[in-house]
């Protein structure tokens, strides 16, 4: 990518980047000349203060830590805030933040079926929601960039609930493409297959558990056409391309990043 040079650094808000993805893009978009907003839980202070430490370490890259829950609208409303005023203008927002379960539809409790509509959906829309008003405000070109899923591509099998915010993820970035391109704003997604996470081994367990398979079996079911299964670099890279002035004529999209395991 053309990266910003150091007299135009631009600024980067990340959700969920203790860990996983999220942490892959804030170690990317560092690599590439950007500047920091990395949002996350309280109690992934210490991972996320490791992401800090690292890119500091080794770019010249100013970060702002802020701690919340993305499903809080306050909470979001503060990290723009705090960030804008930390660093300086806003050029990207990337609502990384959320979370997955294993049920069948009938046994999904309630409680689940909140938890994920509120991280990924409502997490997804508060991102996008004060992204979008700092950068009207600003009056310059953005970028805003969502978690999807290839689970928002095609319903899977004990995926009911999950599927579901990930399909919304997909319409409020088609949605926001439409209403915010004549402000010069991008809106798109990246769609992981599987990809060697945090959240990926949760699942795992979930399947250990509950059908006595092997630790790890599951897991490498997804093995894709490339042989082997995503590592979380591998969205960090398209992500680092969605926000570079290569991609300003792409907007409305939901990329696969499954190694070839579906076609869209």
């Amino acid at each position: 990518m053309s990266a910003p040079t150091s007299n135009e650094k631009r600024v980067v808000i990340i959700t969920g980047a203790a860990e996983g993805i999220g942490r892959s893009i804030a170690l990317r978009l560092a690599k590439d000349g950007f500047d920091l907003g990395l949002f996350d839980l309280p109690r992934a202070k210490d991972r996320l203060e490791e992401v800090v430490n690292k890119v500091q370490s080794e770019h010249k890259t100013r970060v702002v830590t802020v701690f919340g829950d993305a499903s809080k609208e306050a909470d979001v409303q503060r990290l723009v805030e705090t960030v804008v005023q930390e660093l300086g203008e806003l050029y990207a927002m990337i609502a990384n933040a959320g979370v997955g379960i294993n049920r069948v539809l009938h046994e999904t409790p309630t409680e689940e079926l909140d938890r994920l509509l509120n991280i990924n959906v409502k997490g997804v829309f508060f991102s996008y929601k004060y992204a979008a008003i700092q950068l009207i405000k600003q009056g310059k070109d953005g970028r805003i960039i969502g978690a999807a899923s290839v689970a928002s591509k095609k319903g899977l099998p004990e995926h009911a609930v999950y599927c579901a915010t990930k399909f919304a993820v997909r319409g409020l970035t088609q949605s926001a493409a439409l209403d915010y391109g004549k402000y010069g704003i991008t809106v798109n997604a990246y769609a992981p297959g599987a990809i060697d996470t945090p959240l990926l081994n949760d699942l795992d367990d979930y399947h250990v558990n509950v059908d006595g398979q092997p630790k790890g079996s599951w897991k490498n079911s997804f093995q894709s056409p490339l042989g082997r299964i995503g590592q979380p670099e591998d969205v960090a890279k398209l992500v680092s391309f969605l926000v570079s002035d290569d991609a300003s004529y792409i907007t409305g999209q939901s990329y696969l990043v499954d190694g070839g395991l579906h076609f869209d």
